[in-house]
């Protein structure tokens, strides 16, 4: 059967107004004109109730601030398990920088900066390095308390603590990054300059912890004596293998198990529409009724859909469509230099061709919506853009973490910390030269923001014990990489920094001025309490830009694992309510005592079922007339590489 193709729209910019808007100190500008989801989302970021002032005592590896504040004796007071956990998660947030990535030249000028205000104020070093040797003596001595916090995996190892030598290597770097950050708090820098520079030591610091060393790591040292030293070869071969293939950083996944269309993505289905910028896959009901209306799922572009249909046993896909709710996914296709010109308004489109699709083969007037991190942001334009236009066809929406209130993140301490005018022009001319931002270019700016998760944990597991990484479903879809397209970064890194969800008016998609406040439906945000690239503060702002009732979840998880989050694992809990707070701190203590076990989808599923329509007999066969199946799922752009 021929192949229908579908071009997309002219590649016409989505582009931001020119209208004034006035400057703030945040990075996010505000307009001067608040509109109605520009007010509720302001209230949303007041600031939270906080300490008056923090303990000068630097945060052990792997330890947020907040707890090391704790455990100094300062800090806020702890109200109870959730604000708890929310404050350590809250020291891990790194939204913005891998679109952006970290210059060479801003971490040499934090470096310098440094050493300038050594050489102003040699009498600060002195007594600095003074309280570090002060330390070392009661490391030699035996009397140190410093420990690693307990989460800590590089120390975890027994010897650590029994061996007297390796103790005092670790102790010795602990001493290190306390004496490091406690200079840098005692200087006169502002907030933002602090930050910079304590991101330029730690980099280094983290690089010469002695777990780094292959004779200074005990559980490496004993492996050299149970195997003669054979297993560094494996060693040197994996890291001659990924200074070839990996940019020279280590695997993180063994993705060899995994099979696209055999183990996952395999929820039963067929390619009911092949446009120029994706492939629309209808799954087949497994109910004998189905609710008429469909829900078509709008996946990140940065990202392969199939994060939601890892395998039959964690699929959100599966889960959907076993709760009789006829689903359409997106699949994006891989850009190409040549598709450098898809922007905003283009992914709007093409979700507009989508859920045309989907409603013409189920023969409802509208749908719903599913919109995940980056794919809810282009989702969300296509909800202002359709109502702007008055032909809204989407009844109710679902945005699972996903960032529209940009300020909110963006006013996170550690939230675009090197992010400036020049930085972003210059990430903007980077992608402009080639096209496209290689998937695998942004992974490595990612990794180098997480260094001890993402690098040198695999650093010793693959390069000193000579171990395979680990087979992975989560890690092997994250290693399957997708591009970014010159246009549409652009795009993400200008809604970033202007915030035009918030700011009505700020933003047009082929001419029509984005507008949030006229988007009338019913929402459900979801969050991720330790989400280190959508804080959860910002998805709570997502939730007010729909209004008070919205319904927001708060699962006990990070970015990726709060969305994949089927029922059954005993660790699943969450928070829920509507978000009648405007200050997400004030939500969080309202709902402590509320927590529910398990996993969301089961409320979701209630929620979603409710405003799904009637029931009707299951489909015998997919697709319509008009849109007859091209092939089965998960379709041919998945595979492209």
């Amino acid at each position: 059967m021929a192949t229908r193709e579908l071009k997309s729209a002219p590649a016409t910019r989505a582009r931001t107004s020119t209208k004034p808007v006035a400057r703030r100190a945040a990075p996010a500008p505000r307009a001067p004109r608040a509109s109605a989801p520009r007010k509720r989302a302001a209230a949303a970021r007041a600031e939270a109730p906080e300490a008056s002032s923090r303990a000068k005592v630097a945060p052990e590896p792997g330890q947020g601030r907040a707890a090391a504040a704790r455990k100094a004796g300062a800090g806020r007071p702890v109200v109870g398990e959730l604000t708890d956990i929310l404050a350590d998660a809250a020291e891990n947030t790194l939204a913005l920088n891998p679109l952006i990535g970290v210059r060479p030249d801003d971490l040499a000028k934090a470096a310098k900066t440094l050493f300038q205000i050594g050489l102003a104020s040699p009498g600060r070093v002195v007594a600095n390095y003074g309280q570090y040797l002060q330390e070392c003596v009661r490391i030699l001595k035996g009397d140190s308390e410093l420990a690693p916090d307990p989460k800590d995996r590089r120390f975890a190892d027994a010897a650590w603590k029994s061996n007297r030598f390796y103790k005092s290597l670790m102790q010795g770097h602990l001493a290190a990054v306390k004496q490091f950050a406690s200079y840098i708090d005692d200087t006169d820098l502002d907030s933002r300059e602090k930050g910079q520079a304590q991101f330029a030591v730690s980099l280094m610091t983290d690089a010469l912890a002695p777990s780094n060393w292959l004779l200074g790591n005990p559980v490496a040292v004993r492996k050299i004596v149970e195997t003669g030293g054979a297993h560094l070869i494996d060693g040197m071969k994996s890291m001659l293998h990924d200074l070839q293939h990996n940019r020279g950083l280590p695997s993180q996944v063994d993705a060899a198990p995994f099979k696209v269309g055999e183990n996952m993505a395999n929820t039963p289905g067929q390619v009911v529409l092949r446009h120029e910028m994706f492939e629309l896959i209808q799954y087949t009901p497994s109910t004998p009724q189905v609710h008429q209306r469909p829900l078509v799922i709008s996946p990140p572009q940065v990202n392969k859909f199939y994060a939601m249909d890892l395998g039959l046993e964690k699929s959100l896909v599966k889960w959907v469509v076993d709760s009789g709710v006829q689903a359409f996914m997106i699949s994006w296709r891989n850009p190409t230099a040549k598709h450098r010109d898809w922007g905003l308004e283009q992914y709007v489109k093409a979700i507009d061709a989508a859920v045309n699709t989907a409603c013409e083969i189920t023969g409802s007037p509208d749908a719903s919506l599913f919109g995940s991190c980056s794919g809810g942001m282009s989702a969300a334009a296509y909800l202002g853009w359709s109502a702007g236009k008055g032909k809204q066809k989407i009844a109710n929406a679902t945005w699972t973490v996903c960032i529209l209130d940009t300020a909110a993140a963006m006013e996170d301490s550690t939230l675009g910390l090197f992010s400036s005018q020049t930085t972003i022009e210059a990430a903007k001319a980077h992608s402009r030269r080639k096209g496209v931002i290689e998937g695998s270019e942004m992974a490595s700016m990612f990794a180098w923001l997480r260094p001890n998760d993402l690098i040198w944990n695999y650093w010793v597991n693959n390069y000193l014990l000579g171990n395979k990484p680990p087979a992975y479903d989560v890690l092997a879809w994250n290693a399957d990489t997708t591009r970014l397209t010159a246009r549409y970064h652009s795009d993400l890194l200008d809604m970033f920094a202007k915030n035009p969800y918030v700011n009505a008016g700020a933003l047009e998609v082929d001419g029509v001025p984005i507008d949030l406040s006229k988007v009338k439906l019913d929402a459900f945000v979801t969050a991720g309490i330790t989400d280190h690239i959508t804080p959860w503060k910002a998805c709570y702002g997502t939730a007010r830009l729909f209004g008070p009732n919205t319904t927001f979840v708060l699962a006990n998880a990070g970015h990726l694992q709060s969305l994949i989050n089927p029922p059954g694992s005993a660790k699943s809990f969450y928070f829920t309510g509507t978000v009648s707070e405007p200050n997400p701190m004030t939500w969080a203590k309202k709902v402590e005592g509320e927590r529910q076990e398990g996993s969301w989808w089961p409320h979701w599923r209630q929620w979603l079922q409710a405003r799904s329509g009637k029931s009707i007999p299951a489909p015998k066969a997919l697709g319509s007339a008009k849109y007859k199946p091209i092939g089965p799922a998960p379709g041919t752009y998945v595979l492209e590489k």
